[in-house]
């Protein structure tokens, strides 16, 4: 029998400084629930050709949420963190640590961008494989395009541009997209290279350049506030939708209004409120609470129906609170609960602050369009119709 080959090692390797201006905090911002690193560190881990995954910082904050979610941390040093200092020294700071801590050599180098939200584990595998078995030096994940680019001169305040030129085509005769060449646009997720060939070489594009398709609707980069609010936006567009298994959660705070209702009130002559709710949810909190997960309501409003209906269930709740973020990281801080390991259900705007706070944020069926939109899951059930009771389903599984 001959001898096997050893499997070729691939390291990803994310930089990601502290120091950004544009957006303070950008790298450890959530997205649906999952900070920007968190996000990066989950497509790299999910490749199968990848062997290490290696985040470089100079901030404890993002080596500590790195750390959390499987990667190996690289500690940058002060002079490769500033605004001036390359991504390629980076890489082969965390090259020759990775070599050097571990004692073995690196073939492909895979150098992502946490920037880029939306990175698949399939781009990942795409680069990888173009330079593993495809014969390229280095790689690139890229949006095929179609448009028609213009380059021109624009004063200081102005807002036209004079002096138009075409740059990938002829203004005087506008061929059809078919009849053109085909071109793409680098989408600054994912490189991969040979590693010898970047230490010899210092830049990621070398030898033989591979472009690797990649879904155009996945292509977003994060370089400001309103770019960091589309990824948001499109997260429930674009993310795989998944509910958390029971591993991953510690606790569940619910809304009242619109998620244990269906948000109508009944008044009757002398003002007293009553309200429908399931008794699914009555069972499903039950057994969520007999599995050891602990379940809180959380309202802005004081009625003492969702105390009778706390009591009833055998909860804790807190209400008639002016800002539903700042209650909600009081008990989590008070009770010692890791926020990214909370479930907070929610239908409606001012739900968004709790949203922005823990790992799991789900939507029900018919909340705010705004609110679907950030939630990391969304219910089949809409509001009092079954949400808590679907999503312990989710969590119990047979257990329920």
């Amino acid at each position: 029998m001959s001898p096997s080959v050893p499997a070729p090692v691939v390291v990803a390797v994310i930089p990601a400084r502290g120091g950004s201006k544009g957006i303070p905090g950008k790298n450890i911002a959530p997205v649906a629930g999952v900070s920007l690193i968190g996000r990066a560190v989950r497509a790299c881990r999910r490749s199968p050709r990848v062997t290490r995954v290696v985040v470089s910082t100079d901030a404890e904050s993002i080596a500590s949420e790195a750390r959390r979610h499987g990667a190996e941390v690289v500690l940058r040093p002060a002079e490769l963190a500033s605004d001036t200092a390359s991504s390629e020294s980076a890489l082969l700071h965390a090259l020759d640590t990775v070599e050097e801590r571990h004692g073995e050599l690196i073939d492909v180098l895979l150098f992502v961008q946490a920037t880029s939200p939306f990175l698949a584990a399939e781009d990942v595998d795409g680069v990888v494989s173009a330079v593993l078995d495809g014969g390229a030096d280095s790689a690139f994940t890229a949006s095929p395009f179609h448009g028609f680019v213009w380059r021109g001169i624009r004063e200081e305040g102005a807002a036209v541009v004079v002096a138009a030129e075409g740059v990938n085509h002829d203004s005087a005769e506008r061929l059809r997209r078919q009849d053109r060449p085909e071109e793409f646009l680098e989408t600054g997720a994912a490189y991969a290279m040979r590693a010898q060939g970047f230490r010899d070489k210092n830049h990621r594009f070398f030898g033989n350049v591979a472009a690797v398709p990649v879904d155009p609707a996945r292509t977003l980069e994060i370089d400001d506030p309103t770019d960091l609010e589309r990824a948001r936006a499109l997260a429930g567009l674009v993310d795989e939708p998944r509910f958390p298994t029971r591993a991953e959660v510690d606790a569940i705070v619910l809304d009242f209004d619109g998620t244990q209702t269906d948000d109508r009130v009944w008044i009757d002559a002398d003002g007293h409120e009553t309200v429908v709710v399931h008794r699914g949810d009555g069972m499903g909190i039950s057994r969520l609470r007999k599995a050891g997960i602990p379940v809180l309501i959380l309202s802005s409003e004081t009625n003492p129906v969702v105390s009778a209906r706390a009591r009833k269930l055998a909860i804790p709740v807190i209400q008639g609170v002016e800002s539903k973020g700042v209650e909600l990281r009081r008990w989590y801080e008070a009770e010692g609960i890791d926020p990214r390991r909370i479930v907070y259900v929610g239908n409606d705007v001012n739900d968004l602050p709790c949203f922005e706070l823990v790992g799991w944020p789900v939507a029900v069926a018919d909340a705010h369009d705004i609110v679907r939109e950030q939630a990391r899951a969304v219910t089949t059930s809409r509001g009092g119709y079954g949400v808590v009771r679907e999503i312990a389903a989710h969590l119990l599984g047979k257990a329920l």
